[in-house]
This record gives C-alpha cells, sequence and structure tokens, in this order.
C-alpha cells in the first residue's frame, strides 16, 4: 500500500500510541489488564471508529473501508507491541529474542543466520545482534561449515532448548488471556480471515507496492 494514505494515517497518527500512553499488559496474578476482558471497546467504538467519523465528516460519502479494516489492524499490532509478555520477561528475553530461540526449536533442525533472519521476518543486522547476546548467555551455539568457512549453523543448546518448553504454556497462557474477550467461534473466524489476507498479501505485496 502506497505510503502516507488513509489507512497510514489512522496507525501513525490518530491509530498508535503515544509514548507515554498505558500499555495493555500482566498484572502480577497473572491476569491480563488493558486488553480482553469485556471487550468494552465493542459497545462504546474504538479509536479508528472516531478516526473514520472524522475522515467522514471533512470527506462525506468518501470509501473509508480499507482504513477500517487496516487501521484496525495497525493499531491491534501497536497495542500488543506495548503491551508487557510477563513470562518472557521474567526469563531476561525481548519478544523478537524468543522468536529467534522458538524458531530453532520448532524446526527442529540448524539453520543459518539468513534462514532465522527468513523464519522471523527480521533484518539480517538485527538477528546477528540479537544472536551474539543468545550466545553469550549460552542459549545458542555455532557450528562452522565443514565445506564454506562462511556459513555458519546456529542451533539451541540444552539451557537454550529447556528455557523454550519452558516459557511456551506460560505464554500461550498470556496470549489466550490476551483473547479472551472474543469466544471461541470469533477467534476461529478472525484467524480465517486473517490467514487469507496475509496469504493474499505475501504473494502479491511487491505488485501493491509498485
Amino acid at each position: 500500500m502506497p505510503g502516507g494514505g488513509l489507512a497510514g494515517d489512522v496507525s501513525a497518527a490518530d491509530g498508535g500510541l503515544a509514548d507515554d500512553a498505558p500499555a495493555a499488559g500482566w498484572d502480577p496474578d497473572g491476569e491480563a489488564s488493558g486488553v480482553g476482558g469485556d471487550f468494552a471497546g465493542r459497545r462504546r467504538g474504538d479509536t479508528v471508529a472516531a478516526v473514520v467519523r472524522q475522515w467522514q465528516a471533512v470527506h462525506p460519502g468518501l470509501d473509508t473501508g480499507p482504513m477500517e479494516i487496516i487501521g484496525r489492524i495497525n493499531r491491534c499490532a501497536a497495542l500488543l507491541q506495548q503491551a508487557e509478555d510477563a513470562p518472557l520477561r521474567r526469563a531476561g528475553l525481548s519478544r523478537p529474542e524468543f522468536d529467534l530461540l522458538g524458531a530453532l526449536r520448532r524446526t527442529g533442525h540448524e539453520l543459518t543466520p539468513g534462514e532465522l533472519a527468513r523464519e522471523t521476518f527480521s533484518s539480517g543486522a538485527a538477528v546477528t545482534k540479537r544472536l551474539k547476546q543468545l550466545t553469550e548467555r549460552g542459549l545458542v551455539e555455532r557450528r562452522g561449515d565443514s565445506r564454506d568457512r562462511r556459513v555458519v549453523h546456529l542451533r539451541l543448546t540444552d539451557a537454550g532448548r529447556e528455557l523454550v518448553d519452558g516459557i511456551l504454556p506460560a505464554q500461550l497462557t498470556y496470549e489466550t488471556a490476551v483473547l479472551s474477550g472474543l469466544d471461541g467461534p470469533e477467534q476461529g473466524e478472525l484467524a480465517a480471515l486473517l490467514g487469507e489476507l496475509l496469504g493474499q498479501l505475501e504473494g502479491r505485496l511487491g505488485a501493491l507496492r509498485s
């Protein structure tokens, strides 16, 4: 989608979060706060709905349908990025670091830094920095390629594997609480719709940007 569009306005200007905005998180008792609950936003309208009404007031007849979808996706992403992942925080891990460890665990085999970057949708430079920290903590180990000295293979150590396996159930419990405002069928429908949209974007994003 071209930059500077109306949906971008929702996420960057009106639909994003200020630096000092209260973040949804996880309280010490293990309850989700600020997200889920009785899903009050469904009753009183959300921030994107307010932005849409403002645009419709200054541009009557404007089709704001795309903004109502993309703006809400961006807004949800902003809120989730600011939410505190308590299980990860207790383990001293950031979400990107856990994603790297998770990729090595779920694929079940060694990966190169480039493969890890693709698996986690990260830049090579970011992966290199995170791997350095994880290696120093003894969670990831490197192995040189016997045929090409420029190639490095990465795998979890026993400590890294145990850490991932210990955190994952608690992290999934946290994410379940985040989504608790939607019942099972609603979550299934949302997952299916987002999966369809993601599949289309992954296949067509280059064409949309050109």
